[in-house]
């Protein structure tokens, strides 16, 4: 019996795949469950015209991202925190929403789960924040953490 998986099962496929399944596991354990439905031409063709769909906005989302790169590419963002009289230590951090919201105040808005901060910025000086927008797209955001 041919199906096409609604889920993903384990040792048997990804959602969407089209798999040849025994006709007992199929209508006993597959289909009952919504895990997958039949692969008559109807739900083939459903299949092939959601996937152009899908792929379709996946490569709008990408051009989206690059052309948002290509504008944050360079930015430079100003954070003014705290700090220790005689060291550049801050008291507290700066954190991945602190850039994003330095980058709102810019005019760029970005989610702040893809500003990618590997541990919150601890002193003074000058950083490198890497900005996920895609998953093939990144950009470098310059970082001034200065002085209050």
């Amino acid at each position: 019996m041919k199906v096409i998986l609604q889920e993903d099962v384990h040792n048997l496929g990804a959602i969407g795949d089209v798999v040849v399944v025994a006709d007992g596991y199929g209508r006993n354990f597959l289909l009952p469950r919504g895990l997958a439905v039949r692969a008559d031409d109807r739900n083939v063709r459903q299949l092939e015209h959601t996937r152009r769909i899908v792929d379709r906005k996946k490569a709008q989302r990408l051009v989206e991202a690059q052309a948002q790169a290509s504008k944050l590419d360079g930015v430079a963002v100003s954070i003014r925190r705290t700090a220790g009289e005689e060291s550049d230590k801050l008291f507290g951090s700066v954190t991945n929403r602190d850039v994003a919201e330095a980058l709102a105040a810019e005019g760029f808005e970005v989610d702040r789960r893809s500003i990618e901060l590997e541990e919150p910025i601890k002193s003074i000086g000058i950083f490198q924040v890497p900005v996920r927008l895609h998953a093939e797209v990144a950009a470098e955001v310059k970082v001034y953490v200065i002085r209050e």
